[in-house]
């Protein structure tokens, strides 16, 4: 019998060592930043029930979903009782209206877990790729002062993974709605398909939107949408941009309109507040999110060297975010970060390359003083550094092959030299270099070394 062909499933991101070690360090920047602004680590199971996951019959959404099944359940031809998640809004939906009453409020939660959608296969698109997700969740309401410590959030987190310049392109939904309610667009439904179609500019060019605006779906005269998109368009001074919606507000605008300018202007106070500066950030008002799930204030960070990545986070305020599962009323606001994709598309450009290793290893280049080496290694770990001991006696030449395979930067050599005199020398493979040290300075050296 043949060998089954060792293959990997098409739509995931599989790492060997090195890159997945500079995975690692991404996901403990984004933890690290979000921790930083006091949000609190949520977990929830990777699958849910299906009544409680799709809270919305059909859609694209449904079409995604991987559902789980039992041996026993498929044999007897029972429907699937569970799914696995395909983002973390649901599941953090769930979670707050089970848990409402053992929370505090503001709840302020942050999730980092992998989610699942049955994607096409195609380069750069995941079935299984990680989240990581914030969100500010009210009881009853929530100030509009979240609203602004959440790109601060997203700039602290972005600053740190020093990917290059970037840019939070933000926008408050009110304001469009407003507008086209000013420009005669009554109904609803026209209003959200419109809403969309905007957000598609960057992607499909003006005057391909401007059909669709003007398809009967949506009804809007081309000179109207015209105009429209001339306001929308991004570009120019903020602070100018913010002046010409007042004035459009003030001088016959809908109080929807006059709402959400100021909204978005006290956000963008509040940014400048918390230490956003305006080159990091600039008003969008194509910015709409496709869901209908978002009621204000939108979010898309992009990076300034690399567009066609597209958004690489991504969120916005929600006036209700359990409503199917509590009559508690639950605003929040959140983002998330895309991160597998994200790190694939950096990796791609060349921003992210393998790691190397934080590790030190200590070879093994005289088997009678085996017991020094098992203490050393001991007395490194015991001052807080991660240390490998090379346990099979071999030629130092293949033991620092290894060494350089693995990403291990440091290699101790210690002879029988080394051990009379009470040293030890310290190879780096980086540089080239090597350096011959007491023990008892071992420690320190490699901590500043090592950074």
């Amino acid at each position: 019998m043949s060998p089954i062909q060792p293959k990997t499933p098409p739509g995931v991101m599989e790492l060997l060592p090195r890159d997945q070690v500079a995975f690692q360090r991404v996901l403990d920047t984004i933890r690290r930043g979000y921790e930083r602004f006091g949000f609190l680590p949520v977990e929830t199971p990777v699958f849910e029930l299906v009544d409680v996951l799709l809270t919305k019959s059909g859609g694209e959404t449904e079409k995604q979903v991987y559902f789980v099944q039992s041996t026993g359940a498929l044999q007897q031809g029972k429907k699937p009782e569970l799914a696995l998640r395909f983002d973390l809004t649901v599941p953090l939906a769930r979670y707050v209206a089970e848990h409402e009453h053992e929370l505090a409020f503001p709840f302020r939660r942050y999730q980092m877990q992998r989610v699942y959608r049955g994607e096409r296969n195609q380069k750069g698109r995941f079935r299984e790729f990680y989240q990581c997700d914030i969100d500010v969740i009210g009881k009853d309401s929530l100030p509009l002062a979240f609203d602004a410590e959440i790109p601060a959030v997203i700039h602290h987190v972005f600053t740190e993974l020093d990917v290059g310049a970037f840019t939070i392109r933000i926008n408050n939904r009110k304001i469009l709605q407003g507008l086209l309610e000013g420009m005669g667009l009554g109904d609803e439904n026209a209003r959200m398909l419109a809403l969309r179609e905007i957000d598609k500019l960057p992607k499909i060019g003006r005057d391909q939107v401007l059909a669709n605006l003007s398809a009967p779906e949506i009804g809007m005269a081309d000179e109207t949408a015209s105009r429209l998109l001339d306001l929308a368009t991004p570009g120019g001074d903020q602070d100018h941009l913010l002046g010409r919606l007042r004035d459009l507000a003030r001088d016959g605008g809908t109080p929807l309109l006059a709402e959400g300018v100021e909204e978005l202007a006290s956000v963008v106070e509040g940014m400048r507040a918390l230490g956003v500066p305006d080159r990091n950030f600039a008003i969008d008002l194509t910015i709409t999110r496709g869901l209908d799930y978002y009621t204000g204030t939108v979010y898309e960070t992009f990076l300034n060297d690399y567009p066609g990545i597209g958004s690489v986070c991504s969120g916005g305020r929600y006036e209700n975010l359990a409503s199917h599962y509590t009559k508690s009323r639950l605003p929040g606001v959140g983002i998330s970060i895309g991160v597998t994709r994200l790190f694939y598309q950096l990796r791609e450009a060349g921003l992210i390359k393998p790691a190397t290793s934080r590790t030190v290893l200590v070879t093994q280049m005289d088997e009678q003083l085996r017991t020094d080496y098992y203490r050393l290694a001991a007395e490194l770990r015991a001052a807080g550094i991660d240390t490998e001991i090379h346990l099979e006696p071999a030629k130092i030449a293949r033991q620092l092959k290894y060494a350089d395979r693995a990403g291990i930067r440091f290699v101790l050599l210690m002879g029988s030299d080394e051990a009379a005199r009470g040293t030890v020398t310290v190879k780096d493979l980086a540089e080239g270099g090597q350096q011959e040290m007491p023990r008892a300075d071992l420690a320190a050296h490699l901590r500043a070394r090592l950074g």
